[in-house]
């Protein structure tokens, strides 16, 4: 098993967010959405689409947290038992229209969500851990205010947003994002072995992602 890459230092000042302009989703897959999943699909994809478009925080820390209060309010659903699929990776709309989701969703919601609210990338990973207490894989969003800092772990399974080095009960295994793919090791994001285009379910939900979401445009 790869050692704990979450031994940094404590210090972590938050900068302020970069402004983005507002986005709107497309009309017509807001009522494709409530054709498949009824009225409050569009209620809960209109309210992120809010969310979105009132960012007025004046620091990482607090879109941080509204984010991840955001999706943390959705329900937990293995993908067996909500797309028939073993392992599926939804896109934040399948998440939000289909009222529920797994870790992965969870994470990748809040992951795009955070980079076109103005987060930079650089700053944020997809982490995947073995969960001691439940014993199995698990994925986070982890952010970086610099480099060499002390990650925050945004999780749906902890309501509140903690330092990696509270979250004793979190394995790291390996983390990306659009650019980069990292083993872990004992401090900083790890060794980088390749980018994302090694990761076909990756490469999958890109596809699948809607207008003005695609990795280039963020």
């Amino acid at each position: 098993m790869l050692v704990l890459f979450f031994l940094f230092s404590n210090a972590c000042s938050i900068f302020p967010v970069q402004a983005r302009d507002p986005y709107a989703l497309d009309p017509k897959l807001l009522d494709n959405a409530e054709k498949k999943f009824g009225q409050s699909a569009k209620k809960r994809l209109l309210a992120w689409q809010e969310l979105m478009q009132h960012n007025d925080h004046q620091n990482d820390l607090a879109l941080l947290n509204e984010v991840n209060s955001f999706f943390n309010a959705m329900a937990f659903v293995a993908d067996i038992d909500h797309w028939q699929q073993k392992d599926y990776w939804a896109t934040p709309v399948e998440f939000l229209a289909s009222n529920g989701g797994d870790c992965e969703d969870f994470s990748l919601a809040k992951y795009f969500t955070l980079k076109k609210m103005g987060i930079a990338e650089s700053k944020l990973n997809l982490t995947y851990v073995t969960s001691l207490v439940l014993k199995q894989a698990h994925m986070v969003v982890t952010y970086y205010e610099s480099p060499g800092a002390e990650p925050l772990v945004l999780d749906n399974l902890v309501k509140e947003i903690k330092p990696a080095s509270q979250r004793s009960d979190l394995l790291p295994v390996y983390s990306f994002n659009g650019t980069g793919l990292w083993l872990a090791k004992a401090r900083g994001r790890g060794q980088l072995v390749g980018d994302s285009t090694n990761l076909k379910r990756w490469q999958d939900l890109m596809k699948r992602m809607p207008e003005g979401f695609a990795e280039d445009s963020l």
